[in-house]
């Protein structure tokens, strides 16, 4: 693992909670799902992600790393609120126009695979963080908006910003912002450079061989 690597993988770890809790949109609530999706792209995220913050606190097994539990609230109620299709087409970058459709589909469930795991580990770390949200500057007619946001605990606060898009489900993120760096670009230059070298389908193989080797449990220190 390179550094830069290295340090995408620390800020995720850092800022998985508010992005888990950030992303449990609409679904989060059987009675809020109607609201969810007329809800403004700030407003979603603030209102659900202190209910969803809270709910991870108060969760016992989460809280001793129960990762089975945690994968399914990761899965089930945070994927389906992100458009994942644009987010692995953004992060594959051009070689993505030159995959066939079955490649395509590999790529982007591997790719969901490998940020479910990500995420899924770093909700397990959730103690007495908070979200604190800045304005939204968007005007009502806008289809895409950048929803600004900090988690503050100890140390120093941690950026994050989300990307999102007014889809005819709601708004969506497909980007996020972690300490003034963007995933996906930082995706895309590690896809690339795998992509350059071995082919799409060698890019579908590390990833595979990545997620395989997050799966395995770690071993204790």
């Amino acid at each position: 693992m390179n550094r830069r690597q290295w340090v995408l993988q620390s800020m995720l770890r850092s800022s998985a909670v508010a992005l888990g809790a950030g992303l449990l949109a609409s679904v989060t609530l059987a009675p809020l799902v109607a609201q969810a999706a007329d809800d403004a792209p700030d407003a979603l995220i603030k209102r659900v992600a202190t209910e969803v913050l809270e709910a991870v606190k108060a969760d016992a097994d989460i809280q001793k790393g129960d990762m089975a539990k945690v994968m399914a609230l990761v899965d089930g109620k945070i994927m389906p609120n992100v458009n994942f299709n644009r987010m692995t087409a953004m992060a594959v970058g051009r070689f993505w126009r030159q995959a066939t459709p079955e490649q395509q589909k590999r790529l982007q469930d591997e790719f969901k695979t490998l940020l479910v795991r990500t995420y899924s580990g770093a909700l397990a770390q959730v103690k007495d963080q908070s979200l604190f949200f800045r304005p939204l500057r968007a005007a009502p007619t806008d289809t895409e908006v950048v929803v600004r946001s900090e988690v503050r605990g100890k140390g120093d606060p941690i950026q994050l910003d989300y990307r999102m898009e007014k889809t005819d489900g709601g708004w969506k993120i497909y980007d996020l912002n972690v300490l003034g760096v963007w995933l996906v670009e930082t995706y895309r230059t590690q896809f690339a450079q795998e992509a350059q070298a071995k082919g799409i389908d060698g890019l579908i193989d590390s990833l595979v061989a990545r997620n395989k080797a997050n799966a395995k449990p770690a071993k204790a220190g």
